[in-house]
């Protein structure tokens, strides 16, 4: 998380992030709520240019002829500046004043299977991930972890996420800025419903005007998904919500970030809801939909309630 007044830095990867213009009036001035630096780069009459994944290019081509479509940063194809190719598409606080932003990673699991399967055929043991979790928990790591001084990626994923909600409620907070305000990101040990529920209250700074916006675009969504070709056909795994609101009232929420999504085999179809094991590509994306409804529909007051 930092603020960035030039327009761009060297990026390591294609991983996904929300990084976007804290106002439409200061094009060059950045907020990056969570992910990697450098990922993004602000284009022209209202895009974004994201650094290029082949894997997002072919979801969001896709997507552009999915009833989710409306759900999803419009796409532009692929530009290219200053030699580095660029995933073009709207930029989604172009009609938000000032606006607070979250970002919500969904799904039960963040690591794609093939993760697993490189992991038991090619280990490569991380140290700067063996440093991030002594940070957290100086007795995470095994002792022959210790020994080593570092962790397989996916084992870190793997204990990284069985702090968080993502295993017990099917999403996670990975970060937000209300309103003029400094990046929240310490939500690493935010698991419990209640743990949750208190954060996103924070978010939503008790409104529940917007508390019902987020809630009419959520169920609007989870209608869509259960009927989209595209859905129904791929593993959306590492992929967040975006919610977005501002003074006057106006809310949205979009999904984003497709890096990790893979199309499934044919004879292969998912329920989004189902436990994951190892071998069934589930996701458990619409369980976590399911319970951030349920919390955010508990955040009104009772009076509130149809």
């Amino acid at each position: 998380m930092f603020y960035e007044k030039s327009a761009w830095k060297n990026q390591k990867n294609c991983g996904t992030s929300s990084l976007l213009p804290m106002t439409p009036t200061k094009p060059q001035e950045w907020l990056q709520v969570v992910g990697h630096a450098g990922s993004f780069r602000v284009g022209d009459c209202g895009t974004l240019l994201k650094k290029f994944c082949e894997e997002e290019r072919q979801c969001y081509l896709r997507l552009m002829g999915d009833t989710l479509r409306p759900f999803v940063p419009a796409y532009h194809g692929v530009v290219q500046q200053d030699e580095q190719n660029y995933n073009m598409m709207d930029n989604l606080l172009t009609h938000f004043n000032s606006p607070a932003i979250m970002d919500c990673k969904m799904g039960s699991r963040t690591y794609i299977e093939e993760d697993l399967f490189w992991a038991r055929e090619r280990p490569k043991p991380r140290k700067d991930m063996y440093e991030k979790m002594v940070a957290v928990d100086p007795e995470a790591p095994t002792p022959q972890e210790r020994e080593q001084q570092a962790v397989l990626k996916t084992r870190y994923m793997q204990w990284r996420e069985s702090l968080s909600s993502t295993t017990t409620l099917g999403f996670r907070i990975e970060g937000f800025r209300r309103s003029n305000e400094e990046c929240h990101t310490n939500f690493k040990r935010t698991k419990s419903r209640d743990q949750v529920m208190e954060a996103l209250d924070n978010f939503v700074e008790s409104n529940p005007h917007v508390v019902w916006g987020y809630l009419r675009r959520l169920k609007q969504l989870r209608q869509v998904l259960e009927v989209s070709d595209f859905f129904r056909a791929h593993e959306v795994v590492g992929s967040s919500l975006l919610f977005v609101h501002d003074w006057t009232g106006r809310t949205g929420v979009w999904m984003i970030d497709f890096g990790k999504t893979r199309a499934l085999p044919p004879h292969l179809t998912l329920d989004h809801r189902s436990p994951w094991v190892e071998g069934n590509r589930e996701d458990g994306y619409l369980w976590g939909l399911d319970n951030l409804i349920d919390i955010l529909t508990k955040i009104l007051p009772v009076t509130c309630h149809p």
